[in-house]
């Protein structure tokens, strides 16, 4: 039975984090349909999914990016609803008006409220955040976050301590008239800074500290389903969490190709005593990385007693790796997560 009466999504991304969200969608029994430019014709999302659509070119403005094609895809295919993944597409005010004009579902906040508070779409990358889900009921599963940041992205994120309050502002999110994920920048004056939807790094950060599904969360509230899997504090109190992502250092515009296993969850899913540790990969061995797109490997999340603990259940799913066959910045993120097990509250500053 498919979850929330929502039975096909078109999955509007690439990546480790499509390749999750179409994960959680087969876990769910809901039919999931890629999306891909012709230069990933047999990349690993699409692999995964139960069908795929093509959208275009290489470029990804002439196909990732493109609201008219998406649109297009979700009707060829059949799909009921659409679920943007990177937060450039899910606060997208044009895509999420096309998609409701066509009489599909949108898994993301609607069209007018993304034009008044959407911003362009990029990922918060402030060294303080806020994520939750947000319902008409209010905020479900407030969760703080720090990050590092390295070139402006942020690498690792984790839950600080201590947490601190939730922004004015983020509490009337749902008076506003925003439903589902959010991720929140917050100023060093506690002011609600960048708003943005979709599934950004941060997402595992809230997944493993409330140990819940995003997916299934963004679709009951896209479904206008209060029963958004809440959960008490006595049955499930929050956790420590840290979430890393690892990204290839190809200079721009240079493809390669994986020859070595990379974290996944066909390596490592599972939890030991109370340490949870979730990893996704983007490829396998013997994809090739386009130069098109900005080569995120794979992702990697812990929940945990403490941040200290999380960080080094991290570290441990990319101690080890093989040679990949492709430059990456696992040295430094594991850098970063060896200081979060040795107590540092701001590591890299």
């Amino acid at each position: 039975m498919a979850q929330h009466g929502i039975e096909s999504v078109l999955v509007a991304g690439r990546g480790p984090a499509a390749c999750a969200v179409i994960a959680a969608c087969s876990r769910l029994d809901v039919k999931s349909v890629a999306v891909y430019s012709e230069a990933e014709r047999s990349a690993r999302h699409v692999r995964l999914a139960d069908d795929a659509v093509l959208l275009g070119p290489a470029s990804a403005a002439e196909s990732y990016l493109a609201v008219d094609r998406i649109v297009e895809a979700a009707r060829r295919s059949g799909a009921r609803a659409v679920l943007p993944v990177p937060p450039a597409l899910a606060g997208n005010a044009a895509l999420a008006g096309e998609v409701a004009a066509a009489g599909l579902t949108w898994v993301g906040p609607p069209a007018e409220v993304l034009e008044r508070l959407g911003g362009d779409g990029v990922e918060p990358a402030s060294e303080h955040g806020l994520l939750a889900v947000v319902t008409e009921d209010g905020l479900l599963f407030p969760t703080a976050v720090a990050r590092d940041r390295a070139a402006g992205i942020a690498r690792v994120s984790w839950t600080p301590d201590p947490v601190g309050d939730v922004p004015p502002g983020a509490k009337r999110l749902a008076e506003v008239g925003w439903r589902g994920l959010v991720t929140v920048g917050v100023s060093e004056d506690g002011e609600l800074g960048e708003v943005a939807a979709g599934f950004s790094l941060d997402m595992a950060v809230l997944e493993r500290a409330h140990r819940v599904d995003a997916v299934d969360v963004a679709l009951a509230a896209a479904a206008g389903r209060r029963a958004a899997r809440r959960r008490t504090v006595d049955e499930h109190p929050p956790r420590a969490a840290v979430a890393v992502q690892l990204r290839a250092t190809l200079p721009p515009g240079r493809a390669g190709r994986v020859t070595g296993a990379l974290p996944s969850a066909g390596l490592l899913r599972g939890a030991t005593g109370q340490t949870e540790v979730v990893a996704v990969s983007g490829y396998d061995p013997g994809d090739r990385l386009d130069g098109w797109y900005d080569a995120l490997l794979a992702t990697v999340s812990a929940g945990a007693a403490d941040t200290a603990t999380a960080a080094r259940a991290a570290a441990s799913a990319l101690a080890g790796l093989p040679d990949t066959g492709v430059p990456h910045d696992g040295d430094e993120v594991c850098a970063v997560l060896q200081q979060l097990a040795e107590g540092d509250p701001a590591p890299g500053s």
